[in-house]
């Protein structure tokens, strides 16, 4: 899992990469992989820098086309709908964090221990599975 912290009025799809290059994905092997085999978002991460992105890095992008964004020549993007279903895993996950009321509310001022008490919660979610 991986986490960015950033204003609270600012939209997470310009830090897509920033977000990504965070992941490590661990391998059969071992070793952990830089890079998953697909990253899956909704329609507000459809943008042509986030494409490319997963494109350049050999990673298909499970992300639905936004309506009317794709109108010049060429074919629109694809979405898997299959694997987009399973989407819900993280909003699962994001809703189980926001039930630790201390990371729904943020008591916490600074931003490094907001950022370790959002780790801490990373963390009892990983030991419960």
């Amino acid at each position: 899992m991986g986490a960015l912290l950033t204003a609270g009025q600012r939209h997470e799809a310009p830090f897509f990469a920033d977000v990504m290059n965070q992941v490590r994905v661990p391998r059969a092997t071992g070793r952990p992989r830089k890079r998953p085999e697909a990253v899956a978002g909704d329609r507000a991460y459809d943008s042509e820098e986030n494409r490319r992105w997963c494109w350049r890095r050999n990673i298909e992008s499970i992300i639905p086309a936004r309506n009317g964004m794709h109108t010049g020549p060429g074919r629109p993007p694809t979405c898997d709908e299959e694997k987009y279903e399973q989407r819900n895993v993280i909003e699962r996950l994001v809703g189980r964090l926001k039930e630790r009321r201390r990371v729904a509310t943020r008591y916490e001022k600074k931003a490094s221990h907001y950022k370790a008490m959002l780790q801490w919660a990373f963390v009892g979610e990983y030991l419960k599975r």
